[in-house]
């Protein structure tokens, strides 16, 4: 299991609009595990709580995976926030007419990993 790249996991479908969460997982990306929550946590964003929510069970993967692992020593790798489908809305306007409202989805996928001088 030492040549893995790592332990991932993924949030699809989340309805929160991808350049809302992208500022948020800018902070904390390439952080340390214990860190990354710290500051997670401290933050009024919806994308936060969502965010912390993937990177726990990314941890979660890593500790269930491999009993050797102390969650001081994880890195967050990759944390990558994707647009996912649009659900495509009517909005009513005045005279009859209509807007489209696009309501947007993301995906989160985090990576952790090992700091590399503890591995060795």
């Amino acid at each position: 299991m030492e040549d893995k790249q790592g332990y991932s996991a993924t949030a699809k479908f989340l309805m929160v609009s991808p350049s809302k969460v992208r500022p948020v997982a800018n902070l904390v990306r390439n952080k340390s595990y214990v860190e990354a929550v710290a500051i997670l946590e401290a933050m009024p964003q919806k994308g936060s709580n969502l965010i912390l929510k993937v990177l726990q069970s990314a941890c979660a993967n890593a500790l269930d995976q491999n009993k050797r692992i102390d969650e001081e020593n994880l890195v967050i790798k990759e944390l990558q926030v994707n647009e996912g489908p649009r659900l495509k809305r009517v909005w009513p306007r005045s005279h009859g007419r209509r807007d489209i409202l696009l309501k947007r989805m993301s995906h989160i996928t985090v990576v952790v990993d090992e700091k590399a001088s503890v591995r060795k």
